[in-house]
């Protein structure tokens, strides 16, 4: 018999007044059309009482979903080469190259860095985000390349999502971005939510958002764009590419938020997420790791260099 995926959501102060398949919807891989299916099955509740479909988010909600979809149940380790660049018996750190998904979702349950990690680490990841995304603390976009922490015990998993939580994990990306930046730092804080028209998009807006800060400073002027370096305090669904494009820099090579005629030589968006620090979570020493750029970016870079 099957088991059900089972996913555990807790609502901060942030989420009060949405909706639940909203919020559902934001913090996992299921669309707003699939949690509302669960929600109408009994599938979803909400501080452990079956809640109404328009039933809106309370701070400190606890909301327990129940995904039957026997697929996911089946997620297969698959050798795919890793770039590891550290491990030990709680967690790795791994540079995700472009084009790998971080892990399994609606009609995508092969190829992702969660088959390949399942291939290398065995039985060794935490379970607490469940069979789909097992030892995940935190994403990158699909098309964007660079370092991920990937918790193998339960106990590094609660270390790392706290200090996420806390906005204290250090991630600094790498971007080429459109035209010269008006100042050579500065900080976006706008929220972000879901686009109104476009569910697969992200656009700040007051709406069911949530609060995002990115911090931004020129590297190096190039030909037409931009080489800079971004520090998240947040971590949101596309928040750099939604941002930057939010103050008239989108970033080179994006298909969602850069121009109409967008360049496709990088395939995709020019962002690297080079460097993560960190503390760990069992031993409590502080942890930096770097990673290089992709030779796309690098050619590239090269190619627009003043």
């Amino acid at each position: 018999m099957d088991t059900p995926e089972i996913i555990l959501l807790s609502a901060e102060s942030e989420n009060v007044t949405e909706r639940l398949d909203v919020f559902i919807s934001e913090q996992t891989a299921l669309s707003r059309n699939a949690v509302q299916l669960l929600i109408e099955n009994s599938g979803v509740t909400v501080n452990g009482s079956v809640p109404k479909k328009n039933y809106r988010i309370r701070e400190g909600d606890q909301v327990r979903v129940c995904i039957p979809e026997p697929e996911w149940a089946h997620i297969k380790p698959e050798d795919i080469p890793l770039d590891i660049v550290y491990e030990d018996s709680d967690l790795l750190v791994v540079n995700k190259p472009k084009g790998m998904v971080v892990h399994p979702s609606n009609g995508n349950y092969t190829g992702t860095l969660v088959n390949a990690l399942m291939f290398h680490c065995r039985d060794s990841l935490s379970s607490i985000n469940g069979v789909i995304r097992p030892g995940i603390v935190h994403r990158i976009d699909k098309d964007t390349s660079g370092l991920l922490v990937v918790a193998k015990t339960d106990r590094a998993h609660e270390g790392l999502s706290r200090q996420l939580k806390e906005h204290s994990m250090e991630r600094v990306y790498t971007a080429v971005v459109y035209g010269d930046l008006k100042d050579e730092e500065g900080t976006v804080d706008a929220p972000i939510g879901r686009h109104p028209t476009d569910r697969k998009k992200f656009c700040v807006t007051e709406k069911n958002s949530k609060n995002a800060v990115t911090h931004y400073k020129t590297i190096e002027k190039l030909k037409g764009f931009t080489l800079i370096e971004c520090r998240l305090e947040t971590g949101r669904t596309h928040q750099i590419r939604v941002h930057m494009a939010y103050i008239g820099h989108p970033l080179r090579g994006d298909p969602v938020y850069g121009p109409r005629k967008v360049i496709t030589e990088l395939e995709g968006q020019a962002l690297h997420a080079g460097t993560l620090g960190f503390i760990h979570p069992v031993s409590g020493l502080a942890m930096s790791f770097t990673a290089r750029p992709p030779e796309s970016f690098i050619k590239f870079y090269r190619k627009v260099k003043l």
